[in-house]
C-alpha cells in the first residue's frame, strides 16, 4: 500500500519519507492538508483521501524539544479503514514505526541519503 508520509527527526527537519507513488507528493500532500487547523492531531476525508496528522506514538521530540508529528496522505482500500486519529494509529502507524526507529535519531533519514 501506498500513502504519503511526512514528519522529522531529532535532528533533521521536516520532509517526506513516502511519497505514495507521486513524483512530486507535494501538491497531493497540500491538497489533502488544505483548510485543516494546526491541530497536534487531527483526521480529515475529502472523497478518498484521508489525511491524517498525529503525534509520535512515543513521545518523541526533536532537539528543540517539540513532539514529533507524523502526517499522512492515504487513498484506496486503506483510507476506506481510516475516519480518525485513532485509526491512523492502528491502521498506518503498524507499517512506518520499525522504518522511523531505524533512523528517526541518525543525522539524516537512510532513505535520504
Amino acid at each position: 500500500m501506498s500513502f504519503i508520509w511526512a514528519t522529522r527527526g531529532r535532528t533533521w527537519g521536516f520532509r517526506f519519507l513516502r511519497d505514495g507513488g507521486f513524483a512530486d507528493p507535494l501538491p497531493a500532500y497540500d491538497d489533502a492538508f488544505a483548510y485543516l487547523d494546526d491541530e497536534p492531531e487531527t483526521c480529515r476525508r475529502v472523497g478518498d483521501t484521508v489525511a491524517v496528522r498525529l503525534l509520535d506514538p512515543l513521545g518523541r521530540r526533536d532537539e528543540f524539544g517539540r513532539v514529533i508529528p507524523h502526517e499522512f496522505v492515504v487513498v484506496g482500500e486503506l483510507a476506506d479503514a481510516i475516519d480518525s486519529v485513532e485509526d491512523g494509529l492502528t491502521q498506518i502507524w503498524p507499517m512506518v514505526k520499525d522504518e522511523y526507529e531505524g533512523f528517526w535519531d541518525s543525522p539524516v533519514p537512510v532513505n535520504q541519503e
